[in-house]
């Protein structure tokens, strides 16, 4: 069976839904369980990095520094993986789904003393993500961060009322509606945290593994 919405499956609204929310968790976790760093927004990442070097705080400073790289080479290996994977059985963005479950599930059980470990296995695994989902409805979104999503909410709405054109009002509520699954995401994960602990980010694989699912409907063809 093979259901096609949009030209791919992977850009429609089901599969931005469980993505985005576990975006917004990660980020939730990782600053509320981790140390106070963020898997996703690496712009606040770096603001702390700096910050603490001006204050000669170098010990803080490698906790932020560590996810920064991590999300770099997150990027670097997940646009080597797309083009070297050759067409098997799931689709390349699976994998990269299924990996992001398996990380989740390894963080849910390292210990707090290895917070570092598990910022940049968070922050690794999110890169792919960014990297892998950045469409919707055809547009250009992003699921683990806001800042480029409300900039082009915005603009979009402006393009609107100077152009009447409803085009650019639908663009603007789709953006609009990713921030606002993004901010539930992170309200489920300062939730969830405060019942669960380190374990909460199960929750996240939990939200992607529905993803996982929903990715065999897509057509390949």
């Amino acid at each position: 069976m093979k259901i096609k919405t949009y030209e791919n499956l992977h850009e429609t609204f089901l599969v931005l839904v469980f993505i985005t929310l576990a975006g917004g968790f990660q980020d939730a976790y990782s600053y509320l369980m981790r140390g106070k760093v963020f898997a996703n927004a690496q712009t606040g990442n770096i603001v702390l990095l700096f910050k603490n070097i001006v204050e000669l705080n170098f010990k803080a400073s490698i906790s932020y520094l560590i996810p920064i790289i991590a999300f770099t080479f997150g990027i670097y290996i997940a646009v080597r993986f797309e083009d070297a994977i050759e067409k098997r059985r799931l689709h390349w963005r699976q994998y990269i789904v299924a990996f992001e479950i398996i990380v989740m599930i390894i963080v849910s059980i390292v210990p707090e003393n290895l917070n570092n470990l598990a910022n940049a296995l968070l922050s690794f695994s999110c890169a792919m993500q960014v990297y892998a989902f950045k469409k919707i409805y055809g547009l250009n979104f992003a699921t683990t961060m806001c800042i480029g999503n409300l900039r082009s909410a915005t603009e979009n709405l402006s393009k609107y009322h100077i152009t009447k054109d409803r085009k650019y009002l639908e663009n603007s509520k789709k953006y609009y509606t990713v921030i606002f699954i993004f901010g539930m995401g992170a309200a489920l994960g300062n939730i969830a945290s405060d019942y669960f602990g380190l374990k909460s980010i199960i929750v996240a694989a939990i939200c992607l593994t529905i993803s996982f699912i929903i990715l065999f409907f897509e057509d390949r063809g």
